[in-house]
C-alpha cells in the first residue's frame, strides 16, 4: 500500500472526531509511525510503505478513532517550543499554560532565584523555566510519583539539571527542606475542574487524562484556596505566587487572596481571558 493511499484511508476514518482536522492529525501519525517527511508524503504519495509500517500506522489511526489524545500516541507535546515527553500519567501541556512561564519570567528580578513548582505533571514549566533562566534553582513537587518520573525523565532530555523534584502533597513536600521564607516565586497550574464540569468535558479528556490533575472538587477552587494559604510560609517579603484559574472564575481566585497578600494581578491569554493570578506578599 502506498503513502497516498494509507493517508487517504486515515483521514476517512478520523472524520467522526468532531473538532479536529483529520487530515493534519493523519499527516503526523504517518510522519511519526513511518518515518516519512512531509515532502515525501507529498511529493512521493505513490511510494510503498512496508507492511510493518503500515501496521504501526493503523493501530495509531485506531487509537486516535477511540479517542485517545494525540500527544499521548506520539508521547509528546511541544510546550514553550520545547518537545516534552508525556503519558497517560500527566496532563497533556495546553498552550494557554505559556502564559505561567511570560509572568515567571516578567517577574523574576534576579539572575539566580529560588522557584518553586507545585504540582510539577510533565515538568513542562518546570523545565521550561529552567531553561531560560539557567541560573536559577527549581524545586518542583508532586503528588503522583508516576508523573514526577515523567517530569525527571523530561529534565534530563533538555539537560535542565537545575531542578530538583520531590514527591508530596502541594507543600507537604517541602517539608524538611529549609525553604521557608526563602522563594522568590511559586508557580503553579493547579487542579480547578469541578465536579460539575468535569461529566461534560470531552471524551479525549475523561477517559484519558488524569483526573486528579484536572478536577479540584465541588468548587473547583479547593485546591487554589490550599495555595493561598501555604504560600507565605515559603515565600520571602516582595514575592510572587503565580496560579492559572478558569473561565469565570477570577473574582472567586481573588477574593481567596486576601490578607497577608498585599496585592493582585490578572493577567489574559491569548483569547482575552482573564487566565493568570500573581498575588504579591
Amino acid at each position: 500500500m502506498t503513502a497516498g493511499e494509507l493517508l487517504g484511508r486515515a483521514v476517512a476514518r478520523l472524520r467522526i472526531i468532531r473538532g479536529i482536522d483529520p487530515f493534519l492529525e493523519a499527516r503526523v501519525l504517518l510522519r511519526r509511525t513511518a518515518g516519512f517527511t512531509d515532502l515525501e508524503i507529498f511529493a512521493f504519495s505513490d511510494r510503498p510503505v512496508t507492511a510493518t509500517a503500515a501496521r504501526r500506522f493503523s493501530r495509531a489511526v485506531e487509537e486516535r478513532r477511540g479517542r485517545v489524545p494525540l500527544a499521548y500516541i506520539l508521547r509528546e507535546k511541544e510546550f514553550w517550543s520545547i518537545p516534552m515527553t508525556v503519558s497517560p500519567a500527566v496532563l497533556i501541556p495546553r498552550p494557554e499554560t505559556e502564559l505561567l512561564v511570560e509572568r515567571a519570567l516578567a517577574l523574576t528580578g534576579t539572575a539566580e532565584p529560588l522557584i518553586i513548582e507545585i504540582g510539577t505533571g510533565s515538568g513542562c514549566l518546570a523545565v521550561a523555566l529552567a531553561k531560560e533562566l539557567p541560573g536559577a534553582r527549581i524545586i518542583a513537587t508532586d503528588i503522583s510519583r508516576r508523573a514526577l518520573r515523567v517530569a525527571e525523565a523530561n529534565a534530563a532530555r533538555h539537560g535542565t539539571g537545575n531542578i530538583r523534584f520531590v514527591g508530596g502533597d502541594l507543600f507537604g513536600a517541602l517539608r524538611g527542606l529549609g525553604l521557608e521564607g526563602r522563594a522568590d516565586l511559586i508557580v503553579s497550574n493547579p487542579p480547578y475542574v469541578t465536579d460539575g464540569e468535569w461529566k461534560r468535558l470531552t471524551r479525549d479528556v475523561r477517559e484519558h487524562e488524569p483526573r486528579r490533575a484536572l478536577v479540584s472538587g465541588p468548587t473547583g477552587l479547593e485546591m487554589i484556596r490550599r495555595l493561598a494559604v501555604g504560600g507565605p510560609r515559603f515565600l520571602k517579603p516582595g514575592g510572587a505566587l503565580l496560579l492559572e484559574f478558569g473561565a469565570g472564575q477570577t473574582a472567586a481566585v481573588r477574593g481567596l487572596f486576601g490578607s497577608p497578600w498585599a496585592r493582585r494581578e490578572t493577567a489574559k491569554d491569548l483569547s482575552g481571558r482573564p487566565r493568570v493570578l500573581a498575588a504579591f506578599l
